[in-house]
């Protein structure tokens, strides 16, 4: 791939070749920054996964870098008042399944009560798609919706790896500072590290970098625990 004047001149600051330690490679990647806006700090691990193996989870960053998220939740009327308390910006149950059905999208999350999702999921063609199916496995379908809509208006996030065994995600912006961006990465690193299958390597964490948006990539020197 072409890359511009300003990004082949990014890549003479530093040795591309190089490992660094996580909160100087941090440092790095705003010292490459060579756009006018702020952009988003991307880690990208990869992991020795088996055939039958995957990672998928979720987690709040010790500091935040989006905007509170807007949550719908799919509950019994009963439960209206309850999320609505809690901070949803949404509740309800066969209005709001309606209104999904007909393309109103006007949320970033999406959480369910259990006994709602033999309904909620024939909303698959339409939440499936973009990511916002509640799932089990992300905390968003729970009886506890106060927890759930707390925990996601600090920013959980969740993280998955990809078919290649690769894990992508956001963990801040330029213009953080770079000790604080540090501090998000070893928060997921050392979720993998909690997740990770019982009988993985010593070399389960293959690699890992951080790039800005638009920015080339710095390798990170993780030490794994043989």
């Amino acid at each position: 791939m072409a890359h511009g004047k300003k990004y082949t001149d990014a890549l003479k600051k530093y040795d591309p070749q190089k490992s660094y330690p996580i909160v100087k490679a941090c440092e790095i990647v705003k010292e490459l920054h060579f756009v006018k806006f702020d952009e988003t700090v991307e880690l990208h691990v990869a992991l020795k996964l088996g055939k039958s193996q995957t990672m998928r989870d979720t987690l709040v960053f010790p500091n935040q870098f989006t905007a509170e998220k807007k949550v719908l939740v799919f509950c019994s009327d009963e439960r209206v008042k309850e999320a609505l308390d809690a901070g949803a910006a949404y509740a309800g149950s066969t209005e709001y399944i309606d209104k999904v059905k007909g393309g109103w999208l006007d949320f970033d999350v999406a959480v369910a009560t259990p006994d709602m999702m033999k309904d909620v999921g024939r909303l698959g063609m339409v939440l499936g798609r973009r990511g916002l199916m509640p799932n089990p496995k992300t905390g968003t379908v729970t009886t506890d919706i106060v927890t759930a809509i707390n925990e996601l208006k600090k920013g959980r996030t969740e993280f998955r790896a990809d078919k290649t065994g690769i894990v992508h995600i956001a963990v801040g912006k330029v213009s953080m500072d770079a000790a604080k961006v540090a501090e998000n990465v070893n928060a997921l690193l050392s979720e993998l590290d909690r997740k990770k299958p019982s009988d993985a390597k010593a070399d389960f964490v293959r690699s890992v970098s951080v790039s800005s948006s638009m920015g080339p990539g710095v390798w990170v020197s993780v030490k794994e625990d043989a």
